[in-house]
């Protein structure tokens, strides 16, 4: 059975790690039954900074970019219409802190259930326009993926562990990664970027038949 790993650095506040994520799905999906696909997300933050109390997205982008970002959220729009995701990019008005939530998926690796729970959050924030740092709406994720209600009370009351989640994040962009999303197929073959679904397919053909070698 060929074995593959996928390393992932991805924040949930990021659209395109939505895109991303969702083209990487597709494109596992469509693999032989017998290929075992090991999924493994690590923490990026596109602001590790970012107001508790959130900050009007349009008001950041403009500050950030120094443009109107409406052509810049009609082309993600239209990118991920291309692959069957249907999004919105005025609907979430608010850009929110997500070492939280980089918190819950990182736990929730222990339950095995970390790819879907970080789908779930960057779906959260994008389709249901959710505020992804409120305790009460990571519950609802967490509980979700195998976590129960206080579980995730007592992960969201250790303030150490967001700590853990910044200098973690901190080291990825040490490393030489300074966008997301990103990936990593088995150690060894790196793709930036929210890639069309037939490069991360002609990436997975490669390392499968790698290690049937």
């Amino acid at each position: 059975m060929p074995e593959v790993r996928i390393d992932i650095f991805s924040d949930p506040v990021c659209p395109w790690c939505l895109v991303g994520l969702h083209r990487l799905n597709k494109a596992v999906d469509a693999l032989p039954d017998d290929v075992d696909v090991d999924i493994v997300h690590h923490p990026y933050l596109l602001d590790a900074s970012a107001v508790k109390q959130g900050e009007d997205v349009e008001k950041m982008l403009r500050r950030k970019y120094g443009t109107d970002p409406a052509p810049m959220w009609d082309r993600l729009e239209d990118e991920a219409k291309k692959s069957g995701l249907d999004l919105d990019m005025r609907k979430q008005k608010w850009r929110y802190p997500s070492q939280a939530a980089q918190v819950l998926i990182a736990a929730a690796a222990a339950k095995g259930t970390q790819h879907a729970t970080a789908m779930d959050m960057s779906k959260a924030c994008y389709e249901d326009a959710k505020n992804i740092s409120d305790v009460d709406v990571l519950v609802e994720i967490g509980v979700a993926n195998g976590f129960s209600e206080p579980e995730v009370r007592a992960l969201m009351e250790r303030e150490e562990l967001q700590r853990e989640i910044e200098k973690a994040a901190a080291g990825a962009s040490e490393q030489g990664i300074t966008g997301v999303p990103f990936f990593i197929l088995q150690n060894k073959y790196g793709l930036s970027g929210a890639q069309p679904e037939d490069v991360f397919n002609e990436a997975l053909t490669t390392v499968i038949a790698e290690a049937a070698e």
